[in-house]
């Protein structure tokens, strides 16, 4: 069998990944399942957590963007849906219109502190005895 060009081989590698991407979403998915949200779900809380680390800290919606694996439109929705499920707040940016600020409730804050260790200990069943370079 002929050796591997270096595109099939980039080709495995990005297969590869999507591949690791998918099963890992999977399990964050079936661990957070009985808590109510999803890995996007914990991905947004997680931001906000980080982002917003003492009670009333506010982040704008933009911010998340980038970070959070989804369409605009799509991360809007989201947010809608854990404001609806009284985990973050929405409000309009004063300084600029457009703009919206999003914060953790309460409820929120304590959701993503009972479920960060689920969600640490599925990226480290998936994640963590992975090889180097791989």
């Amino acid at each position: 069998m002929a050796a591997k060009t270096a595109e099939a081989r980039l080709e495995d590698k990005w297969r590869d990944i999507l591949s690791t991407h998918a099963r890992t979403m999977c399990e964050i998915d079936r661990v957070l399942h009985p808590h109510g949200l999803g890995a996007s779900d914990f991905e947004v809380l997680d931001i906000l957590a980080s982002e917003s680390p003492r009670e009333g800290d506010q982040c704008r919606v933009q911010n998340l963007v980038g970070r959070v694996h989804l369409s605009q439109s799509a991360l809007s929705r989201l947010i809608g849906r854990l404001e609806k499920e009284g985990l973050l707040e929405r409000s309009v940016c004063v300084e600029d219109r457009r703009g919206v600020w999003v914060a953790l409730t309460t409820k929120g804050r304590d959701l993503h502190t009972e479920v960060l260790p689920l969600q640490r200990a599925a990226l480290e069943r998936m994640l963590g005895q992975r090889s180097p370079g791989a």
